[in-house]
């Protein structure tokens, strides 16, 4: 495969400096001129290319491997071929996720459409609106009345800034995404086509259906947060909607009305939190889970893909399943209806003969 047209190789750097910026050692220092160019994975790595070994499920493809450097711990140093490089590194994945930056900056957050600087003429910014030195904005950008952005930050084309939205410093909000009634903190990064601010969904039972419960919250975000791209957060009721400092939200991600989730936590796509649940720090939650409104799951906790979560869940548990219960408890139950299954089935077929 030739290097991708949207991401080019880097220019270059040599192994020895590239394992001193990551925190690896390069076992072979003959070794240190080589350049690296960029990323790939073990099955197709070629010169100027560093690969990332992450298991011995790989072993096979390293026959083939002609990278310029294998990045691996030293578990699996043994299982690299004598004529590629290798650099060992104690936490080998955090190691490879700097070199990926290094190599690939541009690849680190969105791009803009159009390679514009400033503001575009064809971009709407109302004369109130407050922009600091070296704000971008995009052409059919909209910028609300009162609104404010640092410097550094970028607004896509399309995207949709509301009157009295405030953004920090080098942000930025790429194409087709809208943040209303929001307070955006720095080096946060919102992806393309996610809604920020919109009002929840809340209800009351009336005589001839359902009547809508006003929504005059806000959302913040803090600091460093990445928001997935077509991932929506409901503004408050009357509260606010808080999203933790260092935070990281896949794509097609919803979170309700008045949900604060705490600071470095990991939540993957299509999760659905509903209204004023709290979350606390450094939770990990796996795709496609539903969380019930008005529960708190507690710090460190970790839900498994899938999963139905109900009640609370004590800080630094494990759950999964529906309803979502401590794992060992859920992989016991799973276990022993996959035995039942397998002896209904066994009878069945005894009987059948």
């Amino acid at each position: 495969m030739e290097f991708s047209p949207f991401f080019p190789p880097h220019a270059g750097v040599t192994l020895s400096e590239l394992a001193s910026r990551i925190g690896a050692e390069l076992l072979d220092p003959s070794q240190g001129d080589r350049m690296i160019r960029s990323v790939a994975p073990v099955s197709r790595g070629r010169d100027g290319d560093l690969c990332y070994l992450l298991s011995r499920r790989h072993k096979d493809e390293l026959e083939t491997c002609q990278a310029s450097a294998i990045l691996c711990d030293k578990a699996l140093q043994s299982l690299v071929p004598p004529h590629i490089p290798v650099l060992l590194a104690p936490k080998p994945q955090t190691a490879f996720a700097v070199a990926g930056a290094l190599l690939h900056p541009n690849a680190m957050r969105p791009d803009p459409v159009l390679c514009e600087s400033g503001i575009s003429e064809r971009a709407v910014v109302d004369p109130s609106a407050r922009l600091e030195d070296n704000v971008h904005v995009e052409a059919l950008a909209v910028i609300g009345a009162n609104a404010e952005i640092g410097s550094g930050t970028r607004i896509g084309a399309g995207a949709v800034i509301g009157a009295g939205v405030k953004i920090g410093r080098d942000c930025t909000i790429a194409a087709g995404a809208s943040v209303l009634c929001a307070y955006i903190g720095n080096h946060v990064i919102i992806h393309n086509g996610a809604r920020i601010g919109q009002d929840g969904f809340g209800y009351a039972p009336g005589p001839r259906g359902m009547i809508k419960i006003v929504q005059i919250g806000r959302v913040i975000i803090q600091d460093h947060v990445e928001i997935g791209a077509n991932t929506t957060v409901d503004r408050g009721t009357m509260d606010d909607t808080v999203i933790g400092e260092g935070t990281k939200i896949d794509n097609q991600v919803q979170i309700g009305h008045n949900v604060r989730i705490g600071r470095h936590c990991g939540i993957v796509s299509k999760v659905g939190i509903a209204g004023s649940t709290k979350i606390g720090d450094g939770v990990m939650i796996g795709g496609a889970v539903g969380i019930n409104g008005h529960i708190t799951i507690g710090d460190g906790a970790q839900i498994a893909a899938m999963s139905g979560v109900v009640a609370d869940v004590p800080p630094g548990e494990r759950y999964g399943g529906v309803p979502a219960r401590p794992m060992k408890d859920f992989l016991r139950d799973v276990a022993e209806m996959t035995a039942r299954s397998a002896s209904r089935n066994k009878k069945t077929g005894e009987k059948n003969d």
